[in-house]
C-alpha cells in the first residue's frame, strides 16, 4: 500500500477545469505530503491549486457610490448652462446628492488645509462614511451652520477630542472667533460647484472681478481698447454692498434663475444664521511681559506652511478696488458669487444704457457704424478731431470691478450728468442705497480719472500725415492728435510703500530698512525681493510707464536692503554696502580678507550659498510695456473652449462644414482616405497623391467613366509605342 501510494505521488497529473484542457500540472515528490496517510495534508496541497473566488464588494463601503468623475461632472454641468443659458434652473438637488461633487469638495478643501493634493484612491473609509453623513445631512434639512462642537466631518489636522474638554474651553470657542468649521467649507464649495456654472453663463460681459478667468489686467485692457475718444468720466463706488445687503434681496436675486427650494433654503440659512465673533475691550487686556528671546515654532508635517515674506508685502500692494473681499454670514466662498448675483441687474441696466445712448455720425472718424457694437476702427489711434460738438458720435462705454464702477462718456456734459441722475434713481430703488453726486463724481479727461491704481489721461502726440493731394504730389505734415493713457500711479505706489513702512516722506521718500528680514541670509533675502519686484513688474505690466514706475520701486527695495546690511553687517552707510556688496547686492558681505577662502572657492566647493543680485537694477533691464491687441469680443479661454465645444457638436454646424467643402470643390481628410483604400483595391497597386489628385474628377464619378478613361490611357499609350517603333525603323 505505501509502494502503491508513492508510486501515485511521484508521477502525478493534474487536470483543472475545462477552461484549461490543455495545460496539465507535473508534480514530483511533493513536499507537504510527510506521512502518506494523513488526508487532509493532500487535501490543503491539492486545494492550493484550486481557482480563488472573486471576492464580493462591500454593500456599506461609500466608495462604490462614485460611479463617475467628478471633474466630469462639473464639466456636464458647465456645458449644460452654457448651451442653454436662459433656462431656470429648477432641478438642483438631483447634483446636491452626487457623491463625486462631495468628494471633489473634500479633495478642494483638503487641499487648502494641507497645502497638498489628496488623491481619491488615498482618501481613507472612515473619511468618506462621515463624508456621506454630512451630505445626508443636507439633504435632510439636519446640517446647521456655524457649529463648534458637533461636527460630522473634521479637519485631517484637527486631532482635538472635542469630549472631554473642560468647561472653560468650551467656553472659550463658543464665544470667541473661531476659523470657518471644515465641513461648512465642504458645503461651501458643493454650493459653489453648482451655481457657479449656471450664473457664469448669465452674466455680463462688463463685470470682471470674482470671475473666473478675468482679472484686474483684464479690466486695463478693456479699458484701453474701448475707452479711447471719451471726455467725461463718471466713477462711482458701491463697495457697501461688499458688507452685506438685506437677505430677502440676496434671495429674490437668486430665484431668478434658480428655482430649487433646497438649494434656496441652504443658502439662506447660512445667511441668516449669526456669526459669533469676540471683541476685546482695552481693559480686558492682558498685560504681558515681552519676550527677550522667542524660540522658533517649528511647523508640523501636515500643516501648511504661512505665506512668505514676498507675497504677504505684495498683498500690501493691492489697490482700493481689489483690497475687500466680500463675507456674507456662513457663505464664505460662495460671498462673492452672491454679490455678483446681486449686481448683475445693475450691469444689464447699464448696458441697456450704454445701446440707447449710442448715436453714430458719417463724419466721424472712429465710429460710424450704425450698429454700434460691430468692429469700429482700432480706437487706439490717435484721434485729430475734438471729441465733442453737435456733429460728433455720442457714445458711452461701462465696466464694473467687484463694487467699483467707470463709465465713459463721449459727448456734453449734459448727457453725463442725465446718467448720474439716472442712476443714483435706480440704485436708492433697486438696492436701497444713497447715493450723491460726491459718490458719483464727474471728472474730465484732462484732469485724469485714477482706476485700479493706474490714472487714465490723455496724452497729446504729434504724428507726420502723409497723403496724396491733387496731381499725385504726396505731402508730409505735422499733426497734432490725442491718445489714451494708462500708466501708474507713482502716488498710489509712494503710498503703499509707506503703509509697507518701507520708505518714509512724501516729497522725498527715504528708504527705510526692513528688519523684517534681519534674522535671514543675504542670499534668502534678496530671493525673496527678487521675487516681490518681479510680481510688481507683472503687477504694472499694461502701464505705460512701466519702465520707470518699476525702477522706483527697485529704487526702494535695493535702498531698503542696504540699510538693512548696513545695520546687520555694521557698515554704517549704504555707500559701503553698495562698495562691497556691488550695485545690485550680489557679493556676499559676510566674508573677511584674511581670514578666510576667497568666496569664488567657497561655492565651488559647495561651502557656500550662492547670492542671486537684485532684478531690475537698471531701467534697461525692465521689460516694456505690454501693448499686444486685445479682441473687442474678447471672452477667457475656457468659455471660449466651451462654446467652440458646443458649435463643433451640433449636427447643424457638421451640415453647413459638409456643404462648404462641396461648394468650395474641397477634399475632406476623411474623403481622401477613402479614396486611397478605394483606388488600391479597384487597382490593386497604391497610388501616390499626385495620381490621386489629377484623377480627383474619376475618383468621385461612376464606375464607366473609370473603363472609359482607362481605355483611353490604354489607347495612348499603345500610339505612343507604336510612334516609338517607326522611329526606330527609319533609323
Amino acid at each position: 500500500m505505501r509502494r502503491s501510494f508513492s508510486a501515485l505521488g511521484s508521477h502525478k497529473w493534474l487536470k483543472p477545469s475545462s477552461s484549461y484542457t490543455n495545460v496539465y500540472c507535473f508534480i514530483t515528490n511533493p513536499p507537504l505530503i510527510s506521512n502518506p496517510n494523513n488526508g487532509s495534508a493532500i487535501f490543503r496541497y491539492l486545494s492550493y491549486f484550486a481557482p480563488q473566488r472573486r471576492q464580493q464588494p462591500d454593500p456599506d463601503d461609500p466608495a462604490n457610490l462614485l460611479k463617475e468623475d467628478g471633474v466630469s461632472l462639473c464639466s456636464q454641468m458647465w456645458l449644460e448652462n452654457f448651451k442653454e443659458p436662459d433656462k431656470t434652473a429648477t432641478n438642483l438637488t438631483s447634483y446636491l446628492r452626487r457623491f463625486e461633487l462631495w468628494v471633489l469638495a473634500y479633495q478642494k478643501v483638503c487641499c487648502d488645509e494641507l497645502g497638498a493634493y489628496v488623491p481619491r484612491s488615498s482618501i481613507q473609509r472612515s473619511a468618506l462614511e462621515n463624508l456621506l453623513a454630512l451630505r445626508n445631512s443636507v439633504l435632510d434639512d439636519r446640517f446647521k451652520w456655524g457649529s463648534r462642537l458637533d461636527f460630522y466631518i473634521k479637519s485631517p489636522r484637527d486631532k482635538t477630542d472635542y469630549e472631554s474638554l473642560s468647561k472653560r474651553k468650551i467656553k472659550a470657542i463658543l464665544t470667541t472667533t473661531q476659523p470657518t468649521a471644515f465641513q461648512d467649507r465642504i458645503v461651501q464649495e458643493v454650493l459653489l460647484m453648482i451655481l457657479e456654472p449656471i450664473y457664469e453663463s448669465r452674466f455680463s460681459q462688463k463685470s470682471f472681478a470674482f470671475r473666473p478667468g478675468r482679472t484686474a489686467h483684464t479690466v486695463l485692457r478693456v479699458i484701453r481698447r474701448n475707452f479711447a475718444g471719451y471726455l467725461w468720466y463718471v466713477k462711482g463706488d458701491l463697495s457697501v454692498v461688499l458688507d452685506g445687503m438685506k437677505v430677502g434681496f440676496v434671495i429674490s436675486s437668486l430665484m431668478r434663475d434658480v428655482r430649487d427650494k433646497k438649494v434656496i433654503d441652504l443658502i439662506k440659512s447660512a445667511l441668516v444664521t449669526p456669526v459669533v465673533t469676540s471683541k476685546v475691550e482695552d481693559g480686558e487686556k492682558k498685560k504681558t511681559k515681552k519676550r527677550k528671546y522667542q524660540k522658533k515654532r517649528v511647523l508640523a508635517d501636515d500643516e501648511p506652511k504661512p505665506d512668505p515674506y514676498w507675497l504677504e508685502t505684495f498683498f500690501g500692494f493691492a489697490p482700493e478696488e481689489a483690497g475687500k473681499s466680500p463675507q456674507w454670514g456662513h457663505c464664505g466662498i460662495l460671498s462673492p458669487l452672491l454679490v455678483n448675483v446681486c449686481l448683475d441687474e445693475l450691469d444689464r441696466w447699464m448696458e441697456t444704457k450704454v445701446k440707447d445712448f449710442y448715436r453714430p455720425s458719417k463724419s466721424d472718424v472712429i465710429w460710424n457704424n450704425p450698429e454700434g457694437e460691430a468692429d469700429q476702427g482700432n480706437t487706439s489711434w490717435p484721434e485729430f478731431v475734438p471729441t465733442s460738438g453737435p456733429d460728433k458720435t455720442r457714445k458711452m462705454d461701462y465696466v464694473r470691478y467687484g463694487g467699483h464702477i467707470l463709465i465713459g462718456v463721449r459727448g456734453p456734459r449734459a448727457d453725463a450728468a442725465t446718467l448720474r441722475k439716472e442712476l443714483i434713481e435706480f440704485v436708492d430703488q433697486k438696492y436701497m442705497l444713497r447715493l450723491d453726486n460726491e459718490n458719483l463724481p464727474i471728472e474730465h479727461i484732462t484732469k485724469g480719472i485714477m482706476f485700479l491704481d493706474h490714472v487714465l489721461c490723455r496724452r497729446v502726440v504729434y504724428p507726420t500725415l502723409r497723403y496724396t493731394a491733387t496731381g499725385g504730389k504726396i505731402i508730409s505734415e505735422k499733426g497734432v492728435g490725442t491718445l489714451l493713457s494708462v500708466t501708474a500711479s507713482l502716488k498710489q505706489c509712494i503710498k503703499q510703500f509707506r503703509k509697507l513702512n518701507f520708505i518714509k516722506g512724501d516729497r522725498d521718500p527715504d528708504p527705510q530698512p526692513c528688519f523684517r528680514m534681519f534674522h535671514a541670509t543675504q542670499a534668502h533675502t534678496n530671493n525673496q525681493m527678487n521675487k516681490f519686484l518681479t510680481t510688481v513688474a507683472e503687477w504694472y505690466r499694461f502701464a505705460d510707464n512701466r519702465k520707470k514706475i518699476v525702477n522706483f520701486c527697485s529704487y526702494i527695495i535695493r535702498g531698503s536692503l542696504a540699510k538693512l546690511y548696513a545695520a546687520k553687517y555694521k557698515l554704517r552707510s549704504r555707500a559701503k554696502v553698495y562698495k562691497f556688496a556691488n550695485r545690485n547686492l550680489s557679493l556676499p558681505l559676510l566674508q573677511k580678507k584674511g581670514k578666510s577662502p576667497e568666496y569664488q572657492n567657497l561655492l565651488r566647493m559647495g561651502l557656500a550659498e550662492s547670492v542671486d543680485g537684485l532684478v531690475y537694477t537698471r531701467m534697461s533691464l525692465v521689460p516694456e510695456t505690454d501693448y499686444s491687441p486685445f479682441p473687442g469680443n474678447w471672452r477667457p479661454e475656457h468659455e471660449k473652449f466651451l462654446i467652440e465645444y458646443l458649435t463643433l457638436d451640433e449636427p447643424k454646424t457638421l451640415e453647413e462644414q459638409k456643404r462648404f467643402i462641396r461648394e468650395k470643390g474641397l477634399v475632406s481628410p476623411q474623403d481622401y482616405t477613402s479614396m486611397l483604400v478605394w483606388n488600391y483595391k479597384r487597382n490593386a497597386i497604391p497610388m501616390d497623391q499626385v495620381s490621386i489628385l489629377k484623377d480627383q474628377p474619376f475618383l468621385l464619378g461612376s464606375s464607366s467613366n473609370y473603363n472609359r478613361d482607362n481605355d483611353d490611357q490604354k489607347n495612348k499609350e499603345e500610339d505612343e509605342d507604336s510612334e516609338d517603333g517607326l522611329r526606330i525603323a527609319r533609323m
